[in-house]
């Protein structure tokens, strides 16, 4: 199956979408998960608290990202790793809006992705009792992972995607979006092409 996207996963240290302390990604080449990274990321100050909620979510504290990489020393990797694919992730919305408010948050450029999002195509392709992501992953086939690691995460919402192209015979995430009826978006600025 010549199915080739990235699937992005963030964990955020506090309330604000800028606030980004951990990112997971999975790279899929035709249809199969090829390669997997995640690290922790030192987020931008003034978005920098930890908030017990959300340590209570995810178990990344301060103290964890105090040598990590800060959102600008990150955003390369991050953006060489995923390239030109298209990114996917689970409740895109949120995921997007990270990368979106920590570039604002750091005056940094925001990578331009197309993306999709695979709670709303899992919406669409599955009928279970919940959406949410350890939920559409076990239908996929994909069981007991470590919800909210951000690695693990996006692993999963590689999985949705794979599964529901399978049952669409589908070969792209685009054709997928349509043939579910859910809408692609794009988040940053397309680079202008130089003459």
């Amino acid at each position: 199956m010549p199915l080739d996207f990235t699937a992005i996963d963030f964990e955020t240290a506090n309330s604000s979408s800028a606030s980004a302390c951990s990112v997971g990604l999975a790279r899929v080449r035709d249809g199969q998960i090829v390669e997997t990274t995640g690290w922790l990321i030192k987020p931008p100050p003034g978005h920098d608290a930890f908030f017990e909620l959300n340590i209570g979510i995810h178990g990344i504290r301060a103290d964890d990202v105090l040598d990590a990489k800060t959102w600008v020393a990150q955003l390369e990797d991050l953006a060489a790793f995923a390239g030109t694919d298209v990114l996917v992730a689970h409740n895109a919305g949120f995921d997007m809006a990270v990368l979106r408010r920590a570039c604002e948050a750091t005056d940094a450029v925001c990578p331009s992705f197309e993306y999709a999002c695979s709670l709303q195509v899992a919406r669409k392709a599955y009928d279970i009792p919940s959406y949410r992501l350890p939920f559409a992953a076990a239908e996929a086939g994909f069981h007991d992972f470590a919800h909210h690691d951000a690695t693990a995460d996006a692993l999963a919402c590689a999985h949705i995607m794979i599964d529901a192209a399978r049952r669409y015979s589908v070969t792209s995430i685009a054709d997928l979006t349509r043939a579910v009826g859910v809408n692609m978006s794009r988040v940053g600025q397309p680079v202008a092409a130089t003459a």
